[in-house]
């Protein structure tokens, strides 16, 4: 949470350069505060797991978070009974006419598809754009970033010879980003995937920035300059998430390579060891304090409006 001191105090300059945040008498006393709204589509198979991974990491703040879970009506899943998706999830039809603080779009096992071979990718392009004016940020993970920096930038994506499976080292690109705060200047992420973006695509395009990058794993999180955030990993992974998947492949006669940096001695019959969960708690954290709950207008029916671009700066 942030220190508050005088406005015109000599350190508050100080302390702002160095990327810490201050709030001034002046904006104390006219901070109202109210609940975080975040919409989840959850397009993962295994949705509890998800659930749990996710809301393990929005609930380690001191804000009171109130979630709601998406469901795609034009995808009739495989692995979730739809009684729980009835009991658990909305339709987009009762969520549409809401303002949303936040909204996460979760990753998907449909990367070696064509974008518009995914059943439900027309659902989501219209969610996708409909975010643009109904919720402040969108943090969109693994194959929802790759779709995300598609469908709102042309980014597009490319298939790798193998799975990329594993713990990889990455390094900001940034200097004082808010979103790294408190990060360790090499910080680990996990990642499971079959495809890519790639830096000299997404560096050609003046509304993104790439902040984390991994000589290995390429491209980390990026950043655009509509206040959203597209990581290309797994931070919300549990220590045995990547053994589960690895041995799930094995029964199925896929050959997989062992995870790269999970396995001590890479041996799948010993237990990993998590060295990406600090990191996590924190990208997370700082999403929702920074580009959220510091910035989002009180009155949250105003998210999306020309005055709240002008003053934000986060809509165009």
């Amino acid at each position: 949470m942030p220190i508050k001191i005088p406005d015109d105090l000599p350190a508050a300059t100080v302390l702002e350069n160095e990327n810490l945040f201050v709030m001034t008498d002046k904006r104390a006393d006219t901070q109202d505060i109210r609940p975080i709204n975040i919409l989840i589509a959850n397009l993962m198979p295994t949705k509890v797991e998800t659930e749990i991974q996710l809301m393990r990491l929005l609930s380690n703040t001191p804000l009171q978070t109130n979630i709601r879970l998406l469901k795609m009506s034009s995808h009739v899943s495989k692995n979730t009974s739809q009684q729980y998706l009835d009991r658990f999830y909305s339709a987009f039809d009762e969520v549409k006419d809401l303002k949303w603080d936040g909204m996460i779009i979760t990753g998907a096992p449909v990367e070696t598809k064509e974008f518009e071979e995914v059943d439900y990718w027309d659902e989501l392009c219209m969610i996708m754009d409909w975010s643009r004016t109904h919720v402040f940020s969108t943090l969109h993970i693994c194959w929802g970033a790759m779709a995300g920096l598609y469908h709102h930038f042309n980014i597009p994506k490319y298939g790798l010879k193998e799975k990329r499976s594993g713990i990889y080292p990455h390094r900001s690109t940034k200097r004082n980003v808010h979103l790294l705060r408190g990060c360790d200047d090499l910080f680990n992420m996990p990642h499971s995937r079959y495809t890519e973006v790639r830096m000299e695509d997404v560096s050609k395009n003046p509304h993104l920035e790439v902040l984390a990058y991994s000589n290995i794993a390429g491209v980390g999180i990026v950043m655009s300059d509509t206040n959203q955030v597209f990581i290309t990993g797994h931070l919300e992974y549990e220590s045995n998430t990547l053994s589960y998947e690895y041995h799930r492949d094995l029964g199925k006669g896929m050959n997989p390579h062992v995870p790269y940096n999970y396995f001590p001695d890479d041996d799948p019959s010993k237990e990993p060891v998590v060295s990406w969960r600090s990191t996590a708690n924190l990208v997370f954290t700082n999403w929702l304090n920074y580009y959220v709950y510091q910035m989002v207008p009180y009155e949250r029916e105003s998210i999306g409006s020309e005055k709240n671009a002008d003053r934000t700066g986060n809509y165009r």
